[in-house]
């Protein structure tokens, strides 16, 4: 008998896992609610295991169901109250549901946010993400609930102590929320030489945007584009130059080469890349040139709006 039982546990042990290797794909593919569902069967027959309480509470989380995340990751922290990974999901799951609730009710839930974010960073003083996560929190925050600036510069120079890339992008957000574009585009700079991620370009372009600098913006988004090649590059330069009415033959250029060598990893529909062409036509002046490219992206994407509207436009020229 003893065998059978041993054999029992060692199937179900496997199953088990087969089904949360199942889970993670569901989650790494985007499939939150398939992933949700699987856990959820999971957990019925495993209510301890904490891979699988981590998971469903990412798979609520991914759904922007943060009270059935809130329940999942308190369960983590409550079992093992020293992984700091656990406080922080925590934490990060209390704060976006901060963000949708009433004022008053946002109140409440601020000092729990914080206190997650705080034991999470003692626990782990490597831990990156709680760090990014107190820098973005403190300068949010309104000064007479906890907000400060010296606080966020506080962790802002802890990540520059365990990557100078997170520390100058940071700084860089820091600035910039605060409204000093100089700074905050010196140190976005910084970023880029040190590291030069698809996000540390990203960060300066907007920051460009943001400020009206347009032939700033371009002129970044080309650098990105000799750094990492990538077609969807084609597409942001077209972007701008035709949301901005800026050298919109390059423009036209980049956009053309964005639909020749259009692949789903490129992210941005083509309809959106034929709107832009229509967009930088409508620059131009070239009206059926600009109707043929609206007329393609209504046909690609027909229920958005704004792709009827620009037609209109059009129309008038």
């Amino acid at each position: 008998m003893r065998f059978f039982i041993i054999c029992f546990l060692i199937f179900s042990t496997a199953f088990s896992q087969n089904n949360v290797e199942k889970a993670k794909q569901l989650l790494a593919d985007k499939s939150f609610y398939k992933a949700e569902q699987l856990l959820k069967e999971e957990i019925k027959t495993h209510p301890n295991n904490l891979e699988v309480i981590e998971l469903l509470g990412d798979a609520y989380g991914h759904q922007k169901k943060w009270d059935n995340a809130i329940i999942h990751y308190k369960k983590l922290k409550e079992q093992k109250p020293k992984v700091a990974n656990y406080h922080y999901k925590f934490g990060g799951a209390m704060g976006m549901k901060a963000l949708v609730v009433n004022k008053f009710a946002a109140l409440g839930l601020i000092g729990d946010v914080k206190d997650a974010f705080l034991t999470a960073a003692k626990l782990d003083p490597k831990h990156i993400d709680t760090r990014w996560a107190l820098v973005e929190l403190y300068m949010q925050l309104p000064g007479i609930i906890g907000g400060s600036k010296s606080k966020s510069f506080k962790y802002a120079n802890e990540l520059q102590a365990l990557s100078k890339v997170d520390g100058y992008l940071a700084k860089g957000y820091i600035y910039e929320y605060d409204d000093e574009p100089e700074l905050a585009e010196k140190y976005y700079l910084l970023a880029i030489k040190e590291g030069g991620s698809l996000t540390c370009f990203d960060k300066l372009t907007n920051l460009y945007e943001d400020q009206n600098q347009p032939e700033k913006a371009v002129a970044n988004l080309e650098a990105a584009n000799v750094k990492h090649k990538r077609n969807a590059m084609h597409y942001q330069i077209g972007k701008v130059c035709a949301e901005y009415n800026v050298q919109v033959d390059k423009g036209e250029k980049c956009l053309l080469i964005y639909l020749e060598n259009y692949s789903a990893k490129d992210g941005v529909p083509k309809a959106w890349a034929n709107y832009r062409l229509a967009q930088i036509y409508k620059h131009k002046k070239a009206k059926s040139n600009a109707l043929k490219h609206i007329d393609l992206a209504i046909l690609q994407l027909p229920k958005i709006k704004v792709f009827k509207e620009e037609r209109k436009e059009i129309l008038t020229l």
